[in-house]
C-alpha cells in the first residue's frame, strides 16, 4: 500500500466511526420517538439510560471501585448533568423535529467554548448562534411554528450539556474515563428511572415497548459510544469538533427518512447559522493556539 493510500485509509478509518457514531444517535433517537406516544420521553428516557447503565455494570463492575470524596462529588456532579440533559433534550425531541432539537442543543457546547472569551470573532459566532435561534422562536411566516415549550426543554438540554462537559473534565481528572463514564451512567439512571417510572408506569415493560427501548439503547449509548472513542483517539480535537457540528443535520435526515418530519426553509437556516457558529468557534479557537472545545 502506498503512502497516500495508507493516508486516506487512516483518515477515513478516524472520520467514518465519528459519522457512525452520529448516525447511530439520530436514527435511535428517531426510533425512540415513535414509541413516545405510548411510554412518553420521560419513559424512553429511563429505558435508553436505564438498560445502558445495566449493560456497563456487567461489563466494568463497578463494585470493586472504592472512591474518595473529591471523586464521588466529581461523579454526582457528572452523572446528574448527564441525567438531566437526556431527560431534557427526550423531552424537547416530543415536541419538536429532531434537526431543531438538536441544533438550539448545541448552544450548550457553544457557549463553553466561547465562555470567557474576550477575542472580539467570537462575537460573530455569538450573533450567528443568536440569529439562528432567533429564526426558530420568534414569531413570523414559518411553514412550521416552534412549540415554545419544546425550545425550552432544548434550551435546557443545552444548559446541561454545558454543564456536562465542564463536569466531565473536572471527573476525568481525577478518576479514569471508563470509571467517569460508568458511575456516571449509574447517577443518570438512578435519576431518570424514577422520573420514567412515575410517568409511564408498567408500560415500560410491555415487550414492544422494552423491545423498542433495547434498540435504542444500543444505538443511542453503547454504539455511538464506543464508536466515539475509537475517533477521539484518532481524530484532532478540532477536526472531531468540526464533524460533530454535522449532528443536527443528520438528526433532521434521520428524523425525515424514518418520522416524515420535513423543515421549513426558515428552521433549515436557523440549523445552518447554529452549525456556522459552531464550525466557526472552533476553527478561530485553533487559529488562536487554543485548545479547542471538547463535546463529550
Amino acid at each position: 500500500m502506498s503512502a497516500t493510500a495508507a493516508r486516506r485509509y487512516g483518515a477515513a478509518g478516524a472520520v467514518m466511526p465519528l459519522l457512525g457514531s452520529m448516525i447511530s444517535l439520530c436514527i435511535g433517537t428517531s426510533y425512540a420517538k415513535t414509541v413516545f406516544p405510548v411510554a412518553g420521553p420521560a419513559g424512553m428516557t429511563a429505558l435508553r439510560l436505564g438498560l445502558s447503565m445495566l449493560l456497563i455494570v456487567g461489563l466494568q463492575r463497578p463494585w470493586r471501585w472504592r472512591l474518595d470524596r473529591a471523586e464521588s462529588v466529581a461523579v454526582l456532579r457528572y452523572g446528574g448533568a448527564l441525567g438531566l440533559m437526556n431527560l431534557s433534550f427526550y423531552e424537547a425531541v416530543a415536541r419538536l423535529p429532531l434537526g431543531v432539537a438538536i441544533a438550539i442543543e448545541f448552544l450548550g457546547p457553544l457557549a463553553v467554548a466561547i465562555l470567557g472569551s474576550t477575542r472580539r470573532i467570537d462575537l460573530l459566532w455569538i450573533a450567528c448562534a443568536a440569529a439562528g435561534v432567533a429564526i426558530l422562536v420568534l414569531p413570523g411566516p414559518q411553514a412550521h411554528a416552534l412549540d415554545l415549550t419544546g425550545a425550552l426543554f432544548a434550551l435546557g438540554a443545552a444548559f446541561f450539556w454545558a454543564l456536562y462537559i465542564v463536569w466531565g473534565r473536572q471527573a476525568t481528572a481525577v478518576l479514569r474515563e471508563t470509571q467517569v463514564v460508568c458511575l456516571g451512567l449509574i447517577v443518570a439512571a438512578l435519576i431518570a428511572v424514577p422520573v420514567g417510572w412515575a410517568t409511564a408506569g408498567a408500560v415500560l415493560l410491555r415487550p414492544d415497548v422494552l423491545g423498542i427501548g433495547c434498540i435504542v439503547a444500543l444505538l443511542c449509548s453503547a454504539l455511538p459510544y464506543s464508536l466515539e472513542m475509537i475517533a477521539l483517539k484518532r481524530l484532532p480535537a478540532h477536526v472531531f469538533g468540526l464533524l460533530v457540528s454535522l449532528e443536527p443535520v443528520i438528526g433532521a435526515l434521520a428524523a425525515f427518512a424514518i418520522l416524515g418530519e420535513r423543515l421549513g426553509v426558515l428552521q433549515w437556516l436557523a440549523i445552518v447559522a447554529i452549525m456556522l457558529a459552531s464550525c466557526g468557534s472552533t476553527v478561530s479557537h485553533v487559529r488562536d493556539a487554543r485548545a479547542a472545545p471538547v463535546l463529550l
